[in-house]
């Protein structure tokens, strides 16, 4: 699956996505939502008020791939 980031620094708003025709979106967590195409496979994610949700994991992702 190939998947393309954007964060939209604005609304502080973190997509994961691959191309297709969304049909469904469902909210898997308070501000984390899958997107499904028509044969419900995953076209992406959405996490809403990114900055706060992953405060805990962009630190230490961001360490790491400064050593690589």
């Amino acid at each position: 699956m190939n998947l393309n980031v954007y964060y939209d620094e604005e609304t502080d708003v973190l997509y994961l996505a691959r191309e297709g025709n969304e049909e469904e979106v469902v909210e898997i967590y308070p501000g984390v939502n899958l997107e499904f195409g028509p044969d419900r496979e995953l076209l992406g994610i959405e996490i809403f008020a990114a900055s706060q949700l992953l405060k805990g994991v962009v630190e230490p992702l961001r360490r790491k791939a400064t050593r690589i």
